[in-house]
């Protein structure tokens, strides 16, 4: 379900975050953004394969890794590798109708 949701995006450069089962934009007429719902729709794929709960740790975990080791907020955020696959596969639209089990996978970068 796609929820616009202006007041808590406002001040951020975040067009959209997914929050099982939830698709969250910060303007209207993302709504029809098609790789920004696709790039979300990966992330929706992604919490499901981990149980949900286990992708928010795993997503944590993984960005302290990388911020320790990088210094760098947003070069930690984009080492993560569920956004390593939703960046990577976010253009094709069809991704998600052949994405095998646990693809994520093979975009984690050590």
């Amino acid at each position: 379900m796609i929820i616009v949701c202006q007041f808590l995006l406002k001040n951020t450069k975040i067009n959209g975050i997914t929050l099982y089962p939830f698709i969250l934009i910060r303007k209207p007429e993302d709504k029809r953004n098609k790789v920004l719902i696709n790039h979300e729709k990966i992330h929706l794929r992604q919490q499901l394969e981990l149980l949900i709960v286990f992708f928010y740790v795993w997503y944590v975990v993984e960005y302290y890794y990388h911020y320790f080791k990088l210094k760098n907020e947003y070069q930690a955020y984009k080492s993560i590798s569920f956004e390593r696959e939703a960046y990577a596969m976010e253009h094709d639209i069809n991704y998600l109708k052949n994405r095998k089990l646990w693809s994520f996978w093979k975009f984690r970068r050590i």
